[in-house]
C-alpha cells in the first residue's frame, strides 16, 4: 500500500519504518527539517532499539522517504496516519492544536484528490475527537463527506519506549474504529502480518477505539499506584513487598485477569468492603498514606448514590421493585450488599418498595439470616416476597440487583415498566425503557 505518516516523532518514526519494512511505500512528513533529513540519510531521529536498522534498510531499498511537504505526501499515498503530538495544557486538558492543523491541511489537499483516501488517527485523543473535531475539519476544508469520499479511523498504538519495534509486531491487540466498512477492511488487511491468535483484532466504533487507549493507560497507572501503596504498607510492617506481589501476581484466575473488570454496580459481600476498610485503617496506624486505597470506599459509596440521584429520582415515580437483594445471584448473603443500601435509601425517602429474592426469603424462614431480618432489617422483611410477578405488577420501576437469569429480557416483555439494570445483566446499552447504569 501507499502510506503517508504525518509527524515523525516517537510514534510516527516507528510506524513509518515498520510499515515500510512490511513492503509498503511509506512517506514520512514533518515540519522539522532535521528529522526529515535524518530519515532520508537512513538515520533514526530518536533513540529506539532496532529503529535505526529498519530505517537504514528501508531507505536504501527505496520503500521509505521523508518530506516537509504535506501535499506531496498525501498526493502520493492512499492512507495517511496522523501521529502528531497531543500535549497537556496546564489545567490537564489536551491541546489539539497540532491535530487541528494536520486535519485542516489534509482536508485542503483532499479537496483536489479524486481517489478515496483513508485518514487514520494514531495519536492519542479523547473520545469524541474524531467525530467532533477531526472529521468536521477535514469535511469543511475538502468539501467531501466521510464514509463516501474519504474514510476515517481511530487506530491507537500500544508502543512502549525501548521495545517499540517489538511491540509494533507483537501488540496486545489491534483496535480499528472506522467510519465505514471499506476503511475497516483496508486497515485489517494492512495489519494482516500480525497473528490474531496472539493479538486479537477488534473492529469497532470510532469513540470506542479512542476510549480504549485511555482505559489502558489509566489501568496501568492504577496498577503502578496499587503496587506502590501495598509496598509502602509492607515496608512499615517489615514485610517483603516483592514476595507479596510475586504471590499476588501468580493468581491468574482473579488478580491478573478480566475478572472484576466488567462495569457494573458497587462491590459488596463479606470480604471486599471489610478488608479494604481494615487495610486502610492499618495504614493509618503505621502512619502511611494510601490515597488510592482510601478512595475505594468513597468511590463505592458514590456508585450507590449515583443510581438514586441520576436514574431513579429524576423519573418522579414512587413504586419501585427490587429484583435481587443479595449482592450476588445464588446466595442469601446481605452483608455489605450495595443493593440493600440502595433499597434502604428508597424506603427512607418515601418510595413504595417491593422486593423479590427467593434465596433471602428462604433464609428468613430457616437460615442464619432469620434473626437479622426480623430485628435489624424488619423494614426490609415486610417488603420481601418470593413472588416475582407480584413485584413486577406492583411496580413502575424495576431495579435489577443481581444476575439471576429470570431478570433477563424484562424490558422487552414489560414495555410499561422502566428497567434500571445495576447488574449489567443485559449485553446492550441504555435504550427505550431500559437503562444500564454503566
Amino acid at each position: 500500500m501507499r502510506i503517508s505518516v504525518v509527524g515523525l516523532g516517537y510514534v510516527g518514526a516507528v510506524c513509518s519504518a515498520a510499515l515500510a519494512n512490511e513492503g509498503h511505500q511509506v512517506i514520512g512528513m514533518d515540519i522539522d527539517k532535521t528529522k526529515v533529513e535524518l530519515i532520508n540519510e537512513g538515520k533514526s531521529p530518536i533513540v529506539e532499539k532496532d529503529l535505526d536498522v529498519l530505517i537504514e534498510k528501508n531507505v536504501k531499498e527505496g520503500r521509505l522517504r521523508a518530506t516537509t511537504n504535506l501535499k506531496e505526501a498525501i498526493e502520493n499515498s492512499d492512507i495517511t496516519f496522523i501521529a502528531v503530538g497531543t500535549p497537556s495544557r496546564e489545567n490537564g486538558s489536551i491541546d489539539l492544536k497540532y491535530i487541528k492543523e494536520a486535519a485542516k491541511s489534509i482536508g485542503e489537499v483532499l479537496k483536489d484528490k479524486k481517489d478515496f483516501h483513508i485518514v487514520v488517527m494514531r495519536s492519542t485523543v479523547l473520545p469524541g475527537t474524531g467525530k467532533g473535531v477531526v472529521i468536521p475539519i477535514i469535511e469543511e476544508n475538502s468539501g467531501k463527506k466521510v464514509g463516501v469520499d474519504f474514510g476515517y479511523a481511530s487506530n491507537p498504538e500500544f508502543l512502549r519506549e525501548s521495545t517499540a519495534i517489538w511491540d509494533f509486531y507483537h501488540p496486545p491487540k489491534t483496535v480499528i474504529g472506522a467510519s465505514d466498512e471499506k476503511t475497516a477492511n483496508t486497515l485489517e488487511e494492512l495489519y494482516s502480518f500480525i497473528d490474531t491468535n496472539e493479538a486479537p483484532l477488534f473492529k469497532t466504533e470510532i469513540e470506542t477505539a479512542e476510549m480504549v487507549k485511555y482505559a489502558d493507560n489509566s489501568w496501568h497507572a492504577v496498577k503502578v499506584t496499587f503496587g506502590n501503596e501495598i509496598g509502602m504498607i509492607c515496608s512499615r510492617l517489615g514485610i517483603d513487598s516483592h514476595k507479596v506481589m510475586k504471590i499476588f501476581c501468580a493468581d491468574r484466575k482473579l488478580n491478573i485477569s478480566c475478572y472484576y473488570l466488567t462495569p457494573g454496580f458497587a462491590f459488596g459481600g463479606s470480604c471486599l468492603p471489610k478488608d479494604v476498610k481494615a487495610l486502610t485503617y492499618k495504614a493509618k496506624e503505621v502512619d502511611e498514606k494510601t490515597p488510592l486505597l482510601n478512595s475505594l470506599m468513597e468511590s463505592n459509596e458514590y456508585q450507590i448514590k449515583r443510581v438514586f440521584n441520576h436514574f431513579i429520582k429524576p423519573l418522579r415515580k414512587k413504586k419501585v421493585g427490587i429484583l435481587g437483594l443479595s449482592f450476588k445471584a445464588g446466595t442469601d448473603d446481605l452483608r455489605e450488599s450495595p443493593i440493600l443500601e440502595l433499597t434502604e435509601t428508597l424506603i427512607g425517602k418515601g418510595y413504595f418498595v417491593k422486593i423479590f429474592d427467593e434465596n433471602v426469603v428462604k433464609a428468613r424462614e430457616e437460615g442464619a439470616a432469620k434473626e437479622f431480618l426480623e430485628t435489624e432489617l424488619h423494614h426490609i422483611n415486610e417488603r420481601l416476597t418470593d413472588n416475582l410477578q407480584e413485584v413486577i405488577d406492583s411496580s413502575e420501576i424495576l431495579v435489577i440487583g443481581n444476575k439471576d437469569n429470570r431478570f433477563k429480557g424484562l424490558a422487552d416483555k414489560y414495555k410499561d415498566k422502566i428497567i434500571i439494570d445495576v447488574a449489567a445483566i443485559e449485553d446492550r446499552i441504555s435504550q427505550g425503557n431500559y437503562f444500564r447504569i454503566v
